[in-house]
């Protein structure tokens, strides 16, 4: 592959734009570099989450999941760019029904938390959701990758169910939200 960054730092970005893949110059505020951190955020957020023992197979798709991440966020940088298949909403669809189906029913709101790694995943939960707000707003004035929205939108889901999943295996119950404690 060759050095891609021999040198870090370049000063092009002092100004307060930033490269993006194709070569053209953006503000660094702009909704297609807010789209593209959101979900640069999401994917370390991940790596914290992966930093807990989460055991097979959550860990393997958790490492697959950051690889779509990453394939996203080079989406977000090269306008027009769509590298994301529609296969991999199925998939996280697969994974969320065979976690889901190992949980008790949610009659209740739940608050973030629990075990440290169930914490992990509902923080990794709220930026995912930040990211695809971020995605729509861009989507709003160019176009994004469909399959990209919907990814977003289902991996939310899957970190809320791989919190109630690691809270389950360490024997913690989850939370819940008690509307009536006034």
């Amino acid at each position: 592959m060759g050095h891609r960054l021999s040198k870090i730092y370049t000063r092009t970005g002092d100004d307060g734009s930033t490269g993006l893949g194709d070569g053209s110059r953006t503000a660094k505020d702009g909704a297609r570099v807010e789209a593209f951190g959101c979900v640069d955020e999401l994917n370390s957020l991940i790596g914290v989450l992966l930093a807990h023992d989460l055991g097979a197979p959550v860990a393997d798709w958790l490492v697959e999941i950051q690889h779509d991440l990453f394939d996203i966020g080079g989406e977000l940088c090269i306008p027009g760019r769509e590298a994301l298949a529609p296969a991999r909403v199925d998939e996280l669809e697969r994974w969320l029904d065979r976690l889901n189906a190992e949980l008790a029913p949610l009659k209740e709101f739940i608050l973030p938390g629990g075990t440290p790694a169930a914490a992990a995943a509902h923080l990794a939960r709220t930026v995912c959701r930040r990211a695809e707000r971020r995605t729509v707003t861009l989507h709003r004035s160019e176009p994004v990758n469909p399959a990209t929205l919907r990814y977003l939108n289902r991996l939310s889901d899957l970190l809320f169910v791989i919190a109630r999943t690691a809270n389950r295996l360490a024997g913690q119950p989850d939370t819940l939200w008690r509307h009536d404690r006034h």
